[in-house]
């Protein structure tokens, strides 16, 4: 197997949205706000090499909506699929297999684009398979009032119309080995209904993609909860006991959120999980 950091574009989210009740004094310190309240945001993917398999995790915000709508959230960088994509050698037909996190669209919005006459909508990648579970998709087709700016109807239902859609099967816990993608899949219900995270398997080391239960480093702390997860509570709970878990057994947690730390470690203190080590692709492929 091997891992490759794929960045789709770079944006931003108000601070305060973004770390609930933490006041601002406090949360300013990691994550450094501009004049309008607004802190950098990533939207980092990751790609697989498994065999035959290539599977992208995400896709970021994509290129097809509105010029008022990206406005929203003051996009930054020269990032894109393509052009990470190229970096590696690879390009969007030689995917086989796009596993979705969630629904909302800085995480689907790349998996859809405009046809050649831009009179309708038509997969990015048409050689692959589109991954989420029957729950979440329910959960996102027919949307709650909280989630239902995040919900785009055409970053979902093209995938559906396309016969490219395809549904993991739901544990009976919360965590569950896909034979068909050669992982581990950790399902979370905080932020949405059935996040799913990739435990992934690599140089010795297990390497977790935290999507939206761990969105950047700043986030550790257990009170830390974005204003977007529709049960916080919850949050605090699977976050209390994924952290435990990276800290006894020293997981990589590949931050698709984090601006400016790619991959950290975790460890126990006496205030509980605090941030070990943060590491950069270099430093894990060449043993750091």
């Amino acid at each position: 197997m091997k891992l490759y950091p794929i960045e789709s574009g770079n944006f931003k989210l108000d601070g305060g949205a973004m770390f609930g009740v933490v006041p601002k004094t406090i949360w300013n310190r990691t994550n450094p706000a501009d004049a309008n309240n607004q802190i950098d945001m990533a939207a980092r993917c990751l790609l697989i090499e498994d065999g035959k398999k290539l599977i992208l995790i995400d896709t970021g915000m994509g290129n097809k909506q509105s010029d008022k709508f990206f406005g929203y959230y003051a996009m930054w960088g020269d990032h894109s699929i393509d052009k990470s994509l190229a970096k590696y050698g690879f390009n969007r037909d030689d995917i086989t297999d796009v596993f979705l996190t969630h629904l909302h669209f800085d995480h689907v919005g790349g998996a859809i684009q405009w046809n050649k006459d831009r009179t309708g909508y038509e997969t990015a990648f048409k050689n692959a398979h589109f991954w989420t579970n029957d729950n979440h998709w329910e959960w996102a087709t027919q949307p709650n009032a909280r989630e239902k700016a995040s919900f785009l109807t055409e970053n979902i239902m093209p995938m559906q119309e396309s016969g490219q859609l395809k549904f993991i099967e739901r544990p009976q816990g919360d965590f569950k080995e896909n034979s068909e993608l050669g992982f581990g899949i950790l399902f979370a219900d905080g932020h949405t209904e059935k996040q799913m995270l990739p435990h992934l398997k690599f140089m010795g080391k297990t390497f977790v993609y935290m999507a939206d239960l761990l969105p950047t480093a700043g986030h550790i702390p257990l009170p830390y909860v974005m204003g977007y997860d529709t049960r916080p509570l919850l949050t605090i709970d699977e976050k209390a006991k994924f952290l435990n878990a990276a800290a006894d057994n020293n997981y990589h947690l590949i931050l698709g959120h984090d601006a400016h730390n790619e991959i950290i470690t975790v460890q126990h203190t006496e205030k509980g999980v605090r941030l070990k080590d943060v590491l950069t692709w270099s430093d894990v492929l060449t043993g750091y």
